[in-house]
């Protein structure tokens, strides 16, 4: 992979990566899997940006391209809290009290998810790790399942950019798809394209929580960042570009870890 500074520079796609990645989109990743470009298994990757910057967007499409399950930890804990099964329990007590999720919950659930046939053959982990021990507690389990992480994406975008993105997001609350007001609007306003269910508005999604929420993302970042740099794992992406633009980015980042798995 390139190496770059995370903090200075965006990681770009060389140019036989551009090229292959140029009118592949997110529906076509079965294809490439099928042609053999994934060695016959899919993705382990993680990605990091700040609320706004599109990982929910993303996240989901990239998965399915390159046959991986989507871990996005907000909805997981929803889903897995109204499960009657034993850690189903425990964590609907835990956030009924109002109390914070352990990490040893969190590593739990997402070891859980990882033993489940969609996941089997790769994973896309979306608000996971959010602190230097989280990371570490999650390189163990990846570790143990021998199923290490092939990349690290930061998407990286300026503070001023998000309020307008985060101002006008609008997300299906049962499958957790985003969509935006004026960048990503659904067909038909306020509903879901898949199922036609109404489509709602965050509380927390206004420009005086984003900023509260930028400033312990800043914080919790940078260790995060040079604890994957340290790994040779680390790249940084372009998340203002368009929704086309800034996933063939992630694509062709994606495409370079498997490259370099297979090497």
């Amino acid at each position: 992979m390139s190496k770059v500074s995370i903090d200075k520079e965006y990681w770009k796609p060389n140019k036989n990566q551009a090229t292959f990645w140029e009118g592949h989109q997110v529906t076509s990743g079965f294809n490439a899997f099928h042609r053999g470009g994934f060695n016959g298994r899919g993705i382990n990757a993680v990605l990091l940006g700040p609320p706004g910057s599109g990982k929910g967007t993303q996240g989901p499409k990239l998965a399915q391209q390159f046959c991986a399950c989507h871990l996005a930890t907000g909805d997981m804990l929803r889903a897995v809290a109204s499960e009657p099964t034993e850690l189903g329990c425990r964590l609907k007590q835990t956030m009924d009290e109002g109390k914070l999720v352990s990490d040893d919950m969190m590593i739990e659930m997402i070891g859980e998810a990882m033993d489940k046939p969609e996941c089997r053959q790769g994973y896309v982990l979306d608000g996971f790790p959010r602190t230097l021990k989280q990371a570490d507690a999650l390189e163990t389990l990846t570790s143990r399942k021998r199923r290490p992480l092939d990349i690290v994406v930061e998407m990286g975008i300026e503070e001023d950019q998000l309020t307008d993105r985060i101002t006008g997001r609008l997300i299906h609350k049962q499958s957790g798809r985003s969509y935006h007001d004026k960048f990503n609007p659904p067909r038909v306003p306020m509903t879901d394209d898949v199922t036609g269910e109404a489509l709602i508005r965050r509380s927390d999604d206004n420009a005086e929580t984003l900023k509260k929420r930028l400033a312990v993302y800043r914080d919790m970042t940078k260790p995060i960042a040079e604890f994957y740099r340290n790994m040779g794992i680390m790249c940084k992406i372009d998340a203002s570009l368009s929704p086309d633009s800034v996933a063939q980015s992630i694509a062709a980042a994606f495409q370079d870890g498997l490259d370099r798995r297979m090497a």
